[in-house]
């Protein structure tokens, strides 16, 4: 994505959302505007050092955002699941704990923390 373009999304979306994911669909129906999001591939924290193999999304997740230009914001977030290897485990990633342990705003935090907990 160009610079100008991930600025400018940036803006509008939850502030920290587009380090996590990708903006995968956006579509407008009637006054709504339908964002669809998917986490990046990227090991969650503890996990660095691990064989990870991603095995698809959990079932997505609706969240009403801030409207945009008169428009309702609802965001459709997929989070993604990995398998360690070595081990079998199923794993995701720890919200709380990515919000603690980086430079995540408080905002973006406390928005994933409704979210999923």
């Amino acid at each position: 994505m160009q610079t100008a373009e991930r600025k400018l999304l940036s803006l509008l979306m939850p502030e920290g959302l587009l380090e996590y994911f990708q903006i995968q669909e956006v579509d407008q129906v009637e006054n709504q505007l339908h964002i669809y999001l998917d986490e990046l591939n990227i090991s969650p924290a503890g996990y660095d050092n691990s064989k990870l193999e991603s095995k698809g999304f959990m079932p997505s997740t609706e969240i009403s955002d801030f409207p945009i230009r008169g428009q309702k914001v609802i965001l459709h977030i997929r989070r993604r699941r990995w398998t360690v290897l070595d081990t079998g485990e199923i794993i995701t990633r720890d919200w709380n704990l990515v919000r603690e342990g980086t430079g995540m705003t408080t905002e973006f935090g406390l928005f994933l923390k409704k979210i999923f907990g």
